[in-house]
């Protein structure tokens, strides 16, 4: 067994540096790296949201090379909160909103940037053989994407506007399309248009919508105006999805809010089983949003790739 692993660490800058083998906790298994995507959440940890330090990555699929038996070599993709079973959220059954929940890469729990990282058995969930690695490494946000129907129910009928057609804004907006609904995505440059384009998902410009006028309106944009920009085109008793975290404090009519009686929905991880379903049978399109792929020895200019205005997807292997 090696001694050390790369791992990718922000301490206020990026650095690849050697650390022990991890060692697992009897509940856990080590997951050698496969394939990791960078998500805007990695970059929004490294301008300051939370105060974060440590090992970068959520989104991963890998190889299990310790644990259990019968998940020894199995590929794998892993939920990424890590709930304490105890508390009275997690005896309710929402263990992503565990009262001392660690998130993998994001808070008080190493991330998956590294060569081999641990995750609670309980936390992994087996790749198909129909699913590439390449389309794999888009299960947590897919998940999260999914999570939008869990939250509410969406009907044929209703007019569906989504903003923000960046990486998770894409995902999104293919789930949405499964509905049925009346669905636009607003774009600002021309590769999601294209991609939108390609899928049969209608893409407007900004000014091209009318005011006030969508049943939900869904914020993937992950900016603090997104929430205003939100407001400006639900109806009134329409409903807002939140999928974005903001590193800065949104600024919101709640007024307009409480007289227009507008729904406000927060939206955060999802079904894993039901993105890996979508993947199998090709239901949604991963693979044309990839941008780049870079060793994990070149992750600093990886997320300076992944920071670029418009970047969809960039890819760390080992």
């Amino acid at each position: 067994m090696d001694q050390n692993v790369r791992e990718a660490v922000f301490d206020g800058t990026l650095a690849v540096q050697q650390r022990p083998y991890p060692v697992p906790e009897p509940d856990e298994a080590l997951i050698r790296l496969r394939l990791a995507g960078i998500c805007n959440t990695d970059l929004e940890l490294m301008r300051g949201y939370q105060g974060f330090s440590g090992t970068l990555g959520h989104e991963f699929v890998g190889e299990v090379v310790a644990g259990p038996d019968t998940w020894i070599g199995r590929r794998v993709v892993g939920e990424i909160n890590i709930s304490c079973g105890a508390c009275d959220l997690c005896r309710r059954g929402m263990p992503t909103q565990c009262r001392n929940r660690r998130t993998l890469g994001i808070h008080d729990y190493a991330g998956a940037f590294a060569d081999v990282f641990r995750l609670p058995v309980r936390n992994l969930h087996a790749v198909p053989e129909g699913v590439t690695d390449a389309e794999a490494v888009f299960v947590e946000p897919l998940a999260a994407a999914c999570q939008i129907l869990e939250a509410m129910h969406i009907q044929p009928t209703d007019r569906v506007v989504l903003i923000g057609a960046g990486k998770l804004g894409l995902l999104c907006a293919q789930v949405l399309r499964l509905t049925g609904a009346d669905l636009s995505v607003v774009v600002r440059h021309d590769k999601p248009a294209a991609l939108l384009a390609r899928w049969d998902i209608h893409a407007v410009r900004a000014n091209e919508l009318e005011p006030r006028a969508a049943d939900v309106v869904v914020d993937c944009t992950g900016q603090e105006t997104g929430f205003a920009a939100a407001l400006d085109l639900v109806r009134a008793r329409g409903t807002i999805v939140l999928k974005s975290t903001y590193h800065g404090m949104p600024q919101a009519d709640l007024t307009r809010i409480a007289v227009s009686e507008i729904r406000v929905v927060g939206s955060r991880c999802g079904p894993f089983p039901t993105a890996l379903r979508l993947l199998d049978q090709k239901l949604v399109d991963v693979r044309p949003m990839i941008e780049a792929r870079y060793p994990l020895d070149e992750a600093a200019a990886a997320i300076e790739h992944a920071s670029l205005p418009g970047m969809l997807k960039v890819l760390l292997e080992p």
